[in-house]
């Protein structure tokens, strides 16, 4: 386990507990004094994470399973931006471990941040082993039978084209006629197909597609001239169009977007509760913008806190 680049032992169940001697701020008041989690050196939204202090509000209504043993997050590291490790190979960084710290830091407790391979996170969350999973997993109906989510993006696919975008390619009707590059058998596949199908439909030229078997191999074709875009998915669009030796752009192909959601046990309803007003705060403070922002994702950028809105 980890948090902000520690070693934390111990997996003790974790849920929400009622608060039954008094109300919330009578107990919050006899709680000892939390020292919070600095983010680690190399997350690049670390000064604002270590910028956000306790809600006072939300802190004293937040579970006390939280404030005796903190706040317990599940991921899968390993999908830059929004999750990947350090330069040390253990401490979790990107956009979704900043998030669970700026939630854990609104709310005025300590973080731990586990990773776990994809298939084994709601399982962990259903026996109370993690509080909650942020892994950019989508909000569908589906996964709605088992927790509840607070979303927190919208993301969808995206295309990088060279920078400067010389071909003039704005959206997928600027496809047709031209060579784009994807992941075989992948949706970045299917979305380039129906898009040349649009463009004969609409008596264009069709898109000229060449299949790869990884995002590198597909994203090489723009780089070296062969195809004009790229399409993949927007957040490692956005992560490559950062790295200025790549010299790309990342355009965002509207209308693919669905919710990524904070992952919960149903009836852990204080929690939920918890994140939810968590969240709010730090969209409605400007705090959720500069995280984004840190890490090139605006463009995911929700308005507000919504519970299971994935359809």
């Amino acid at each position: 386990m980890l948090a902000a680049g520690a070693l934390v032992a111990g997996t003790a169940a974790c849920g929400a507990q009622r608060l039954d001697d008094g109300n919330a701020s009578d107990v919050a008041a006899k709680m000892p004094a939390v020292t919070l989690d600095q983010a680690p050196a190399e997350e690049k939204a670390a000064d604002v994470i270590n910028a956000i202090t306790p809600d006072k509000d939300l802190a004293a209504k937040a579970p006390a399973s939280l404030k005796s043993g903190g706040l317990k997050v599940v991921s899968s590291i390993g999908y830059p931006p929004m999750e990947l490790f350090a330069s040390d190979g253990k401490t979790p960084i990107g956009f979704d471990p900043a998030l669970a710290r700026a939630i854990a830091r609104k709310l005025g407790v300590k973080v731990t941040i586990t990773d776990e391979e994809f298939n084994s996170q709601i399982p962990g969350v259903l026996t109370g082993r993690y509080d909650f999973v942020i892994s950019s997993m989508t909000d569908n109906q589906e996964r709605q039978g088992q927790v509840t989510f607070v979303d927190y993006v919208q993301a969808g696919a995206g295309m990088l084209v060279k920078k400067g975008n010389p071909a003039a390619i704005a959206g997928p009707g600027d496809l047709c006629g031209k060579t784009v590059s994807v992941v075989d058998n992948g949706s970045s596949m299917d979305l380039a197909e129906s898009y040349g199908a649009d463009c004969k439909k609409g008596g264009k030229p069709a898109v000229n597609i060449l299949k790869f078997p990884g995002d590198s191999e597909a994203m090489l074709q723009v780089s070296n001239g062969r195809a004009q875009a790229s399409i993949t998915d927007y957040v490692v669009a956005a992560h490559k169009s950062a790295d200025p030796k790549l010299a790309m752009e990342a355009i965002a192909l509207e209308g693919t977007e669905s919710p990524w959601g904070i992952g919960m046990k149903p009836d852990n309803k204080e929690l939920i509760d918890s994140v939810k007003g968590a969240l709010d705060s730090l969209i409605q403070n400007g705090e959720y913008g500069k995280l984004l922002a840190a890490w090139n994702l605006e463009k995911l950028a929700v308005q507000s806190a919504v519970i299971n809105g994935g359809k």
